[in-house]
């Protein structure tokens, strides 16, 4: 894809979207169930859309919610929903349909006080500590988020009693009743007011940030941080973490500047990406463009997407590392660093993230497990401590407390922020300047993705590539050792492949939430190397694809 001439420059007027229409339009427009791009569909993030192209819109979140609903009747979940919610636009208005079927229904539900914003990982840990300190009735969660998406998009997933994002059957589950609800014009669909539900006694405000915030030091070695006086720059880019820093600050005495500060449901103050839009990618140098300019005034600077379950990491001189290689330093520096941590836990990877973590892995005799895209493969064994560390690519990943018991089971950008901050406390060295070291012991690693445009017939074809398919013997030069359709860690489809050689492979899946389909390659030979392996990995998909 080539990059966007304005790429990495602040967003003018023309790119912005207009937010009364948008939040209008999500109350106007109603989805055709008949069109395939306008019903429910979940994929590794729950469902995703916009009010604009009829994909999120009112009667989508009322649909999903009395499907949450049904779904915690039939699997005995009794105890209160926490509510998270990020800043996007949508956000807001979605929340209350959510509230007004969930209180119409006798659901109580928690929110953030002060009608505050609450993360993705706060929501996770929050699901994780009360259901651990009761045996009575379960808690859940839904969050209110597309993530890094443009500002326009909306997006709602579920987290059951375990913390983590649900699992494929569950939210198959959830994605075929809200569509059964929205074919037969909501019949069946509970919902009040929002002035009953706030009358009900079920809508629950609490205080969200506090307790987050003062169980962090049994996470993060916090004291190391402040008693090292490492200067922190910190960029929420306008997301829902924004309040929780400060509070970080104050109560562990941390050396930390809030660089943005900006709320800003059309993201107006954000540089463009690469493809010319607002995306909120704390991965993407274009996206992070304005936090880069301060790379050389903080010993660190850190930011996180708007529901701040990812992480990005800058270090002064080389700017934003890239997400891989940040876990590979993560998982080398925690595995000698958290001795209540037992040697048989295991370090849980995609398929599609460097192979640069399975040398780190091996370096320290740790057992680690390769699964499919999808932070949900890593939510049981981080929930009973068998997965001391689970990471994708994407920047998003989380790890057990320093004694070992889990913390919470979806993706959480802080306490990878502030990892990076502990491994500069302790060990004197930024987190890229511990990876070049890794690269000098074991090869440069040459790394990319490519995202294409995929019709949805080809789309679906995917599930069926098989290793029969791929008729190449060989990739870039070299022997393909591995045709994968199914990942090594659990069995798992992956509902595309990976080929492996000796010297690299690549991936390519479609996307769960775009009309797009993703390559992901690597090569420890060189540049070149890549250029030709990825070149000769779309013929083979081609060829596999008809």
């Amino acid at each position: 894809m080539a990059i966007h001439k304005r790429a990495g420059l602040i967003a003018e007027q023309k790119d912005l979207v207009n937010i009364p229409k948008l939040v209008s339009l999500y109350y106007r427009l109603t989805p055709d169930v008949n069109n395939v791009t306008q019903q429910v569909t979940f994929g590794t993030s729950g469902h995703r859309g916009s009010a604009l192209n009829k994909s999120f819109n009112e009667a989508h979140i009322i649909a999903i919610a009395q499907a949450v609903v049904d779904y915690r009747t039939q699997a005995g979940i009794t105890g209160p929903l926490i509510l998270g919610i990020d800043t996007h636009a949508l956000s807001e208005p979605a929340a209350l349909s959510v509230i007004e079927v969930l209180t119409a229904n006798g659901i109580s539900v928690v929110t953030h006080q002060n009608d505050g914003y609450t993360p993705t990982p706060v929501v996770s840990h929050a699901i994780i500590c009360a259901n651990k300190a009761s045996s009575g009735a379960q808690v859940d969660g839904l969050i209110v988020t597309p993530s890094h998406n443009p500002p326009q998009d909306g997006g709602i997933k579920y987290n059951p009693p375990h913390g983590g994002p649900a699992e494929g059957e569950i939210t198959n589950w959830i994605q075929d009743k809200a569509n059964q609800y929205l074919a037969n014009g909501m019949k069946g669909v509970k919902r009040s007011s929002y002035s009953d539900a706030q009358a009900s006694g079920l809508l629950i405000e609490k205080d969200l940030i506090t307790p987050y915030v003062e169980d962090l030091a049994n996470v993060i070695d916090m004291q190391a941080i402040a008693d090292s006086k490492v200067t922190l720059g910190i960029d929420p880019l306008g997301g829902s973490g924004i309040h929780y820093w400060q509070p970080i600050a104050d109560h562990y005495g941390i050396n930390l500047t809030l660089v943005n500060d900006k709320v800003d449901p059309s993201f107006s103050f954000m540089t463009l990406d690469k493809d010319g839009k607002i995306r909120m990618d704390c991965s993407s140098p274009f996206a992070m463009a304005s936090l880069l300019q301060h790379k050389d005034s903080f010993d660190l600077c850190l930011a996180n997407d708007p529901d701040f379950d990812r992480h990005g990491i800058v270090c002064p001189g080389s700017g934003l590392m890239n997400p891989n290689h940040f876990l590979a330093v993560a998982i080398d520096y925690l595995v000698t660093h958290r001795p209540e941590w037992t040697a048989d836990m295991v370090i849980g990877k995609t398929l599609v993230s460097s192979a640069m973590i399975d040398k780190v892995c091996a370096m320290h005799n740790k057992r680690m497990s390769e699964v499919p895209v999808g932070f949900k493969w890593f939510v049981e064994g981080l929930a009973n401590s068998e997965f001391a560390f689970g990471g994708e690519e994407s920047a998003g990943a989380a790890f057990l407390r320093i004694d070992g018991t889990a913390w919470c089971t979806d993706k959480d950008g802080f306490i990878l922020c502030l990892l990076a901050a502990e491994i500069l406390a302790v060990t004197g060295k930024t987190p890229q300047q511990r990876y070049d070291e890794l690269e000098a012991q074991f090869g440069q690693s040459f790394y990319q993705r490519i995202d294409s445009p995929v019709s949805l017939e080809d789309k679906a074809k995917f599930s069926n590539i098989s290793a029969e398919s791929i008729v190449s013997d060989t990739l870039a030069g070299d022997s393909i050792t591995q045709k994968l359709t199914h990942a090594p860690g659990n069995g798992a489809a992956i509902g595309g492949i990976k080929v492996v050689t000796d010297n690299g492979w690549f991936a390519a899946r479609p996307s769960g939430t775009e009309a797009l389909f993703k390559l992901y390659g690597e090569s420890f030979v060189s540049q070149a190397h890549l250029t030709q392996l990825l070149e000769e990995a779309q013929v083979i998909v081609a060829q596999a694809l008809t």
